[in-house]
């Protein structure tokens, strides 16, 4: 199958020449035709287009008349331009020849006739993918002795390389990362919940192994699935494996894999569920619970990408990017001797802080609604099954809230009362709430109450960061401080604050 030539005419326009353009010699055909007058593109073209002006047409016929001798078929399309070197007019002026042009047409376009912002666009067609072609640039006569091997270039611009663009690129990764995440696993509206979807946007894009922290029934798997969703890793496979629920060889062999015969009862070789997240995300929940020997086959993959099944000897690469979970003290374990230090720092690439319900309670409305859509539920909570429910210290978190959940559904009519909740929301005690208040106050007093509870809500979010504290309450860092001060609160950098966090 023959090319398409697609150009700009190199005649100009009829009339007096604008002021910086110079004579071409006689000998001097015009970068179109010097393409032409190449070996390689000797009956190389069975079609061309010449673009131009309304002002440059008669001139541009001449061009389609040379052009006959070499092609076939030539189509000289003029274009309603008031003026070439306006990009925005150029882009849309070319939307109908885009249109008219197959894609699987081969195309050829060159980018040596017309004006410097004509070349700009046709870089910005190809690279978007508008236009599928190569990008030729004819070297002027003046520059190109008789003897040079080569007058044409191929322009293979990179411009993914550029630092821009790169970083213009992952911006609007996260961008589309955050907006999935908000509305699909991550349910609520809360600070805690909006400062997670944030860190969940900026580190889902990139490599990094995640550690996930949190109470158990928060949904770190849940957080999990976005971080993996948020990923180029997208389109590959989710494994997830808790491992605190195997012994310790049935684990080895789910993580690695087993061949026939390794141990008794190995009836076939067996994938193990590396194998099975090749090219995707694997998540561990529970880390913490491994054993010392499954740290070390895991940290033996993490530091080369490779493992070794189970009575093999061959080795296997894997690409997965690992995702592991644990509501225990993995520092603390560290420094207890129970936790490998090396397999720690391994998998505390970024570290992700789910927040329990009882530091989230405005999440608690748009939980219940979501998982009485799970059931397709229609029931209304009271004022007082309301102020049970907020003032609750959700040992459970989510998981316990959506198990309250599916028992309205089932003993429930139309209304959620205080009896209809389970006899645990009555016997508990108390919990701080904004919304609650246990018994009569003197107004600075509740006023104190109210502030404490914020700071120290804000405080757990931001691991003890002062200043994203600030930022959370929407005070000035240093109002922060009178208030800690104030308050007798202890801060990073007091006896008995919280240890400086690390990002």
């Amino acid at each position: 199958m023959g090319r398409t030539l697609i150009t700009w005419s190199d005649r100009g326009v009829r009339g007096q020449k604008p002021g910086h353009h110079v004579a071409r010699p006689v000998s001097d055909r015009g970068p179109v035709m010097r393409l032409l007058d190449q070996a390689e593109s000797e009956g190389l073209y069975d079609e061309a287009i010449v673009l131009t002006t309304g002002a440059g047409a008669s001139a541009a016929a001449e061009l389609v008349a040379d052009l006959k001798s070499r092609i076939s078929k030539v189509d000289l399309l003029p274009l309603e331009l008031r003026d070439p070197s306006d990009y925005a007019e150029l882009y849309l002026a070319l939307g109908p020849v885009v249109e008219r042009i197959s894609p699987s047409q081969h195309l050829d376009i060159v980018l040596s006739a017309g004006t410097p912002q004509m070349q700009t666009i046709w870089l910005i067609l190809v690279k978007a993918g508008l236009l599928s072609g190569r990008m030729l640039q004819v070297i002027p006569a003046a520059f190109v002795p008789s003897v040079h091997p080569r007058a044409i270039r191929e322009v293979r611009l990179n411009i993914d390389g550029f630092p821009e663009i790169r970083a213009l690129r992952d911006e609007l990764m996260r961008l589309r990362a955050h907006s999935r995440i908000l509305g699909t696993h991550l349910i609520g509206d809360s600070e805690p919940m909006r400062e997670l979807a944030k860190r969940v946007g900026r580190v889902g894009p990139s490599d990094l192994p995640v550690l996930i922290h949190g109470e158990t029934g928060t949904g770190k798997e849940l957080v999990a699935r976005s971080v993996h969703e948020s990923s180029h890793r997208s389109a590959g496979p989710l494994i997830t494996e808790n491992c605190g629920a195997l012994t310790e060889s049935v684990l080895s062999s789910e993580l690695f894999g087993h061949e026939k015969g390794a141990f008794t009862g190995a009836v076939h070789a067996k994938r193990g569920l590396f194998e099975l997240a090749h090219g995707g995300t694997l998540f561990l929940d529970e880390v913490g619970e491994l054993s010392p020997q499954v740290q070390v086959n895991l940290l033996r993959v993490l530091e080369d990408g490779t493992l070794r099944r189970l009575g093999s000897e061959k080795s296997i690469r894997v690409d997965v990017r690992i995702v592991a979970a644990t509501h225990r003290d993995l520092l603390a374990m560290v420094r207890e001797g129970a936790f490998r230090e090396d397999l720690y720092y391994r998998l505390q690439g970024a570290t992700l802080n789910v927040p329990p319900l009882r530091n989230r309670i405005e999440d608690l409305e748009p939980l219940v609604s979501h998982f009485l859509e799970e059931v397709h539920g229609n029931l209304r909570v009271t004022r007082d099954a309301w102020q049970l429910l907020e003032t609750y210290a959700w040992p459970g978190n989510v998981r316990e809230l959506r198990a309250e959940v599916m028992r309205w559904h089932v003993f429930c009519d139309r209304w959620v009362r205080p009896e209809d909740l389970a006899p645990k929301f009555s016997d508990a005690p108390l919990v701080a709430s904004p919304n609650a208040q246990t018994r009569p106050q003197a107004l600075a007093e509740a006023v104190a109450g109210a502030e404490r509870n914020a700071i120290n809500v804000a405080l757990a979010t931001t691991n003890g960061n002062l200043s994203r504290t600030a930022r959370l309450l929407k005070i000035d860092r240093n109002t922060l401080k009178r208030k800690l001060r104030k308050l007798g609160i202890a801060h990073p950098g007091r006896p008995g604050g919280r240890p400086p966090a690390k990002w």
